[in-house]
């Protein structure tokens, strides 16, 4: 437990580096042996609370790998979420969850960013990443859907325009929300223009189902989670006693 503790400090540490209020940077957690290190190859992005990261997640990555290509995933949790405050395990403790898990794999990264939005994880990555890096990120129906609500932005097309010229999304299903769903999104004659910048995947209807806040109430409610999160997960949720009652 006591190295736990030094390791956590010190991603608690990394966390308070980051300003929120200045210019967005990224901090590394984990660094991918096989990490990109020259121009033109794909980076997967996923960038999500990881309140805990379930098997969702990973199918998600691994269809969006599989499918696209990609050279390396990065898990990124921000310092400063646009829509969630933090409950449930520190940001420190989700931090070292995804470390572990990214530890056992060659091509997963790990990085906490100061800033909540698309546009400014885009800013922190850049100068951190060969030039003419590609980025994807991938996400869910649930969170692409929010990338065209006006309540984010106070020029929605100029700032849609700055972040489609970057980077791709790749959308993955989620619960009654196919790949149907999401086309029908970007048939919207205003969103039209951007539609060869968003990719498709589609989860199996178990995955598609599962959510980090089902999997609290269950481990809340005394209930066992082993088949809706990783190994190493598990682990380290037993270890910190995380959710329980």
């Amino acid at each position: 437990m006591s190295e736990h503790f030094e390791e956590t400090r010190r991603l608690e540490m990394l966390v308070d580096q980051l300003d929120p209020n200045g210019e967005p940077q990224v901090g590394w957690v984990y660094r991918a042996c096989q990490h990109i290190r020259t121009g033109g190859r794909k980076l997967g992005i996923f960038s999500g609370s990881f309140n805990p990261l379930t098997v969702a997640h990973i199918e998600m990555i691994k269809a969006a790998q599989e499918k696209y290509h990609l050279d390396e995933i990065l898990l990124i949790l921000a310092r400063a979420n646009v829509d969630k405050g933090v409950f449930g395990l520190s940001l420190a403790d989700r931090l070292l969850m995804l470390k572990l898990y990214a530890a056992n794999r060659k091509d997963f990264s790990v990085a906490a960013s100061s800033h909540g939005k698309y546009i400014e994880k885009i800013g922190a990555l850049k100068p951190v990443y060969p030039p003419g890096t590609r980025f994807s990120f991938i996400v869910g129906y649930d969170t692409f859907i929010r990338l065209f609500d006006p309540k984010y932005y106070t020029d929605l097309h100029g700032a849609l325009e700055a972040l489609f010229d970057q980077c791709r999304f790749i959308v993955a299903n989620r619960q009654d929300y196919d790949a149907k769903a999401v086309r029908q999104v970007i048939e919207v004659p205003d969103y039209r223009c951007y539609a060869d910048r968003i990719d498709l995947i589609e989860l199996p209807g178990f995955f598609a189902e599962i959510s980090s806040t089902d999997i609290r109430a269950q481990i809340q409610a005394g209930n066992s989670v082993d088949h809706l999160v990783p190994p190493e997960v598990q682990e380290f949720l037993n270890t910190v006693r995380a959710y329980q009652a």
